[in-house]
Parts: structure tokens; sequence; C-alpha cells
């Protein structure tokens, strides 16, 4: 959940009111709601659920306890939201028309990063949400890498940026409160990869991190059913190898036939995809065959049972028997036939 609960003064003083910071890159207003713009490509949801429901509740008791994180917008007029789609979706609920914003000059791989993991820190993220948000860090941060590499003492002095703090790659609040963006040079220039730093960051492996950046090849109808969790993770990893026209093909066999493929059977649609042996037909061949998890198991409560068993039976001794005085039953029906 975006940081709803973060200490901060509640804002509520008179509208159009505006404050200036120290930094003077950054500034505190009270702005119309529509004039915030949707960060582009925003990977986190934001859903009319009870948790939605329960802020808007919040913010019409309390007022907005946080302020909205946004940037002046790139592409036109207004603010693009950096941290905040929560909040906003939360207001317009409750029909507030204005709300308090840090406005911040940050340039897009900044922009990115903020955006990123103020979101990560929520409680509830989707598998989709993770994949799209670890590609576009990463791909921030490459930027950022290659920037680094350009302004270095080699060919020249580095760039001057005062619009972020040079200690670490993340963003948040700083020691007074107020909202800070950070770049990891040291370690750009100690040559450590961009990977390698975002799987510090967000406590994950580099090919977990590289599973979830292949989600973001499937398409969308399978991508929901692995939000939906209708599909594992690992699944979806090797069907993201398919191309689009064998993952628009495998949809319209899983919807058919009411099922999705186990880990082996997604492994095999792989390989045959890379072979260029792969049609709808080898699908309905391969999600035809019974998985081990779609056989048939015979459940009967134990307490039905143990009055007939001595004290001191096991559970593999009753099994045992059970299964010994079926095959006698079986064996007499045989004799009489």
């Amino acid at each position: 959940m975006e940081e709803e609960n973060s200490m901060c003064s509640n804002w509520q003083g008179d509208q159009g009111i505006e404050s200036d910071k120290d930094n003077k890159h950054e500034k505190i207003a009270v702005i119309p709601l529509n004039q915030l713009k949707n960060f582009k490509n925003h990977p986190f949801k934001v859903e009319l659920n009870t948790e939605l429901f329960e802020l808007m509740q919040s913010i019409e008791k309390e007022g907005m306890i946080v302020p909205i994180l946004a940037r002046p917008n790139p592409k036109g007029e207004g603010f693009e939201i950096i941290s905040g789609h929560r909040r906003k979706a939360a207001c317009e609920w409750a029909g507030i028309a204005d709300v308090p914003v840090v406005i911040r000059n940050l340039d897009n791989e900044q922009a990115v990063i903020a955006m990123v993991d103020s979101n990560l820190q929520r409680e509830n993220i989707k598998p989709s949400e993770k994949a799209f948000a670890y590609k576009m860090k990463l791909e921030a941060m490459k930027h950022q890498g290659k920037r680094m590499d350009l302004s270095s003492d080699q060919v020249g002095p580095e760039l001057e940026n005062s619009t972020v703090t040079v200690t670490k790659l993340e963003a948040g609040y700083d020691e007074q409160g107020l909202w800070s963006v950070y770049s990891d040079q040291e370690n750009f220039k100690k040559g450590e990869r961009s990977n390698e730093i975002l799987s510090k960051q967000v406590g994950e492996s580099v090919n977990q991190i590289k599973r979830y950046i292949r989600l973001t090849y499937l398409i969308p109808k399978i991508l929901d059913k692995v939000d939906e969790e209708k599909i594992a993770f690992t699944v979806a990893v090797e069907l993201s190898y398919l191309n689009e026209e064998e993952q628009y093909e495998l949809n319209a066999v899983m919807e058919l036939e009411q099922c999705t493929p186990s880990l082996s059977q997604a492994n095999r649609l792989k390989r045959m995809s890379q072979a260029g042996n792969l049609d709808m037909d080898a699908m309905y061949d391969v999600l035809g065959e019974e998985k081990p998890n779609q056989k048939v198991q015979i459940k009967i409560q134990a307490e039905r049972l143990d009055q007939y068993f001595p004290s001191n039976y096991t559970d593999r001794q009753k099994v045992e028997l059970i299964e010994k005085l079926v095959k006698s039953w079986h064996d007499q029906r045989i004799q009489k036939r």
C-alpha cells in the first residue's frame, strides 16, 4: 500500500495556498484534482475494492494525511503523479476537488524509480505489477548508469543534478519528512550491474527478477490468469517463450478445455515452439493428457473407520488392511463369476 500512514501533518489549509520549501526544486501546493495526470504506463492497478473504500472513508474523516507526490507534466499542462494514484482515486470517490501535492522537478529516470519504489511497499502486489515495475526500474537504472559513465572524470566533470540527493537509488522520506529520490552512483562506478543493484534493493535474486520480467512477454489474457492464480508463476514463465500468435491459440484452447497446463506440460509447449512444431492440435494433445492432480482420489474421514481398527494400528497399517480387504472382495467376485 502506498504510504498513507506515514507521519505527516494534516493538510487542510486554504485551497490554492502554496508554500515553498528550502529546496528551490520542491514546493508544496494545493492542486485541483483534475490537474493531476496518471503516470505514463503506471504498472500498479487501482481497483475499486474494500481497501480503497476504507482509504476514502479515512480521507473524508481525517483529511489527506500524506500529500501526493508529482512532477510538472512533461507532456503538457498539469502534473504527473509519481506516488498517490490510489489516494487520487479515493479523493475522486469522496468528491474532493483539491488535494495537497509535493511537486518535485524529476527527470524521467528519477520519476520512474521513485514511482516504482513507493508502490513496491504495498502489501498485495500482483505478479504482473511486479513484472512491469521491475522492468521499468531496471531500464531507468541502466539509462542512469550510461549517463553517469558519460559524465565521469575521463571525459570531463560530472554533470551536476541538484534535484536529487546522491546516496542510494531509492525514493522515500528524508529525516525532515521531505520526499527525496536517490541515485546510487558509487555502485555504478564500481561496475556493479543494474540487475545486481536492483536485486539487493528488492530482496529478490537476479534470476527471480529475470523470471518476473519474462511475464511482460505474456499476452494480457494469459497474464490475467496469472494474477488470478489460475496459472502458476513458474508455468507462466515457461509460457512466456511462446510467440504472440501461439499464446492467443493456447488461450483459446485453455478456454475451450477449461484447463491450464502443468509445469511439465508448459515446458513441453515451450520446447515444441522453439522447434517450430507447436500448433493448436499439439496444444490439444498436450493439455488433454491427465495430470497427476486430476486423478480421482477417494477420501474417507478417519473417524468413520477408527472404531473398526485395533487402537494400536498406525495410519499405514489401516491403509494396508483396507487395500487387502478390497482386494479380497474383488477376488471373491471374480470367483463367483
